[in-house]
């Protein structure tokens, strides 16, 4: 287990996580319609257009999402994993991709015309999710997009021999749903459609489609 200070550090545990997890967790073909992806990225689909630029944070090794992305977008990709990120060039040379933590990444502000995380604002410390939508907020430009699947109810815990693994451990945390609610309200990214993932899971992962206020004019 990766420890700091005495206690569990959540960045060095998914980091190393999905180190040592990488082809357990996802090889290099992966189904896109499995999980959602498929789904919801033809929801997003619908509200950009060809050759906008996208975020995939938490974007793993780049498959199915990334390289679905791809073929539509100009697509930028961030993982703090570095065996996932050396992965994910390789599987989707179209795209490009950086090794950082998506809490401190450094992006231009209104430089992408939508944002996805798929599964990875949850491996996040939930402290620290009002200060990532306000980051996400500023990353897109007015009008833009953010996708995001994230808890519905809180909690916070790790997982022993992740994805079969042994020895291997992920931290998880997620907020309640109501709080990632007004989180994105208060960072103006105005949710207009919400959904269940999988569609019967009980209580299964929210997903939410929000759009970044325009500024008013005159």
């Amino acid at each position: 287990m990766v420890v700091a200070a005495g206690r569990i550090d959540p960045k060095a545990l998914v980091r190393d996580g999905y180190d040592r997890a990488s082809q357990a967790y996802r090889g290099d073909d992966a189904p896109l319609e499995q999980s959602g992806y498929g789904h919801w990225l033809r929801r997003l689909a619908k509200r950009i257009e060809p050759g906008s630029r996208v975020l995939d944070l938490g974007c793993g090794c780049g498959v199915p999402v990334a390289r679905e992305l791809a073929k539509r977008y100009v697509v930028h990709g961030v993982d703090l994993s570095p065996v996932q990120i050396e992965r994910a060039r390789r599987l989707v040379p179209e795209a490009s991709f950086s090794c950082a933590d998506m809490t401190t990444a450094s992006l231009e502000p209104g430089s992408f015309d939508a944002v996805v995380a798929f599964y990875s604002i949850i491996n996040v410390p939930a402290t620290e999710h009002a200060a990532l939508f306000g980051r996400i907020a500023e990353w897109l430009r007015p009008g833009g997009w953010l996708l995001a699947i994230v808890g519905k109810h809180g909690g916070t815990w790790t997982e022993r021999d992740f994805r079969g693994v042994p020895g291997v451990s992920m931290y998880w945390s997620h907020a309640d749903l109501a709080a990632t609610r007004g989180w994105l309200a208060a960072a103006g990214l105005e949710i207009v459609e919400e959904g269940t993932q999988p569609e019967k899971g009980n209580p299964g992962f929210a997903v939410l489609i929000a759009r970044r206020s325009a500024p008013v004019s005159g």
